[in-house]
C-alpha cells in the first residue's frame, strides 16, 4: 500500500505513469492533497495538466479525510495529512519528491519515505516496466518538473545503478 502526496501524484501523471502505478499499486491519498491538486489544476501549464489527470482518475485510488495536522517548516499540510494517514492505515510507503521534508516525515511517519521514482524501479521489479524504459522515464520527470542538476535527480539516477 502506497500513500502519496501531491508532489509524488504530479511526478507521476507528467510522465504519463500514473494509471500503470494506479493498477500495479494500491494508492491512498488524503482530501488536504485532492484540494492541493485542485489548486494546481488551475495552472495553464504541465503540471495543472499533471494534476487535472490526476482528478480524472480519482475512482482509481482511495481518499480520505485526516482531521490531525502535521506542519513544520519543512512539512506543508499535504505531506504532514500523508504522514498521519500511513501510520492510521499501516501503508508500507510514504511517496513525495520534497526532498527537504523528506528526513522529518521519515521521522513522523512508521512508513519507509521515498521519493516517486522508487515506483518506477517497483514497476521494473514487477516486470511491468522494461529498466531502460524506466531510465527514460526518470530523465523524462528531470525535464519535465526542473529536476535536471537537482539532488533529487541525482536520487532518482542512483536507484537505477
Amino acid at each position: 500500500m502506497i500513500v502519496a502526496d501531491t508532489s509524488a501524484l504530479v511526478s507521476l501523471a507528467v510522465i504519463d505513469t500514473l494509471d500503470t502505478v494506479l493498477t500495479e499499486f494500491e494508492v491512498h491519498t488524503t482530501e488536504t492533497v485532492v484540494a492541493e491538486l485542485e489548486d494546481t489544476a488551475e495552472y495553464d501549464d504541465r503540471h495543472g495538466e499533471a494534476a487535472q489527470a490526476v482528478l480524472d482518475n480519482r475512482d482509481d485510488f482511495e481518499t480520505h479525510e485526516v482531521t490531525e495536522t502535521l506542519e513544520s517548516s519543512q512539512i506543508d499540510r499535504g505531506e504532514g495529512s500523508c504522514a498521519l494517514l500511513t501510520s492510521q492505515l499501516e501503508a508500507e510507503f510514504l511517496i513525495t519528491d520534497d526532498l527537504r521534508a523528506l528526513p522529518e516525515l521519515q521521522t513522523a511517519s512508521d512508513a519507509e519515505v521515498a521519493i516517486s521514482p522508487i515506483v518506477l524501479k517497483a514497476l521494473v521489479k514487477r516486470e511491468v516496466l522494461g529498466t531502460e524504459e524506466a531510465r527514460e522515464n526518470v530523465d523524462r520527470l528531470a525535464e519535465r518538473r526542473s529536476w535536471l542538476g537537482q539532488p533529487i535527480y541525482a536520487r532518482a539516477k542512483e536507484l537505477f545503478e
